[in-house]
């Protein structure tokens, strides 16, 4: 039997609208103003096991997408679903449950509660699903320590550098093992040789829990992790590159195979 696509986006469109209106056109007074589109007409389907990275430009679609791949957002026209189902089926608190259950977002902005160390930071995910204090305890400490942050498992937010924190959020977002992960500028704050080695973790996630990883970045060393890179601009995806096979990053990555689509247009 054929396995289902992780995620698939079928003809996935999003318009927002003053107030975050999703209709087409919004009304003040007697006037009416076209809504900003922010994606428009997308298909794409991501497999177990793959990373996918995506490109462009800023205003280009790239956290719209990551944010309704997450169930952050529902869309305005178009079905995401996860794994057969259709996440806009499903009824705000089911879906919270549903990317504590599979999904693990790494933000842009690491959004650590500052009055929490960075252990039990990671660890909360775990709290929501009810683990143990001693499996939270376990779990959090061995991912800051694959992150080189063992000797600060007891430090606040406030007591770390910024790279030290998007650790801390990565680590996070790692730790229920989940089926998909998000990150949206991962390697932002890191130095080259720290970007490295959470890419390699996220490789890692990929390939030993057969997860599906989706990495938006304006970074190309970043994104030459990917097994295929989605280029977007104007809320389309204007390209996807099947890149090479490699386990990790490198400088020199061989040529890519690019394919065009002609999406939505």
């Amino acid at each position: 039997m054929t396995r289902l696509p992780l995620i698939d986006c079928v003809n996935l469109s999003r318009s927002y609208g003053r107030g975050g209106s999703r209709s087409r056109w919004f009304r003040r007074g007697n006037t009416e103003t076209p809504t900003v589109t922010a994606l428009s007409n997308i298909d794409l389907q991501i497999e177990r096991g793959e990373i996918v990275g995506c490109a462009g430009p800023s205003g280009s679609g790239k956290s719209t997408l990551l944010h309704l791949l997450a169930g952050l957002d529902m869309p305005t026209t178009g079905t995401v679903s996860f794994d057969g189902t259709d996440l806009s089926s499903l009824s705000d608190r089911a879906r919270t449950r549903h990317r504590l259950d599979h999904v693990g977002i790494v933000f842009q902005h690491f959004h650590l509660l500052e009055s929490l160390s960075a252990r039990a930071n990671v660890a909360l995910p775990l709290v929501e699903l009810g683990r143990p204090k001693s499996e939270r305890r376990e779990r959090a400490t061995e991912l800051l320590e694959a992150m080189g942050l063992g000797d600060r498992v007891t430090h606040r937010p406030t007591q770390l550098s910024g790279g030290e924190q998007q650790r801390v959020a990565i680590a996070r977002a790692l730790v229920t093992e989940p089926d998909l992960v998000i990150a949206d500028e991962p390697t932002g704050e890191l130095d080259t040789q720290t970007g490295k080695r959470v890419l390699s973790r996220f490789r890692e996630v990929a390939t030993e829990l057969d997860a599906a990883v989706v990495i938006a970045s304006h970074d190309e060393p970043t994104l030459a992790i990917a097994d295929r890179l989605v280029r977007m601009r104007d809320g389309r995806i204007e390209d996807i590159e099947i890149l090479s096979e490699d386990d990790g990053p490198q400088d020199d990555r061989p040529a890519k195979k690019s394919a065009q689509l002609n999406q939505g247009r």
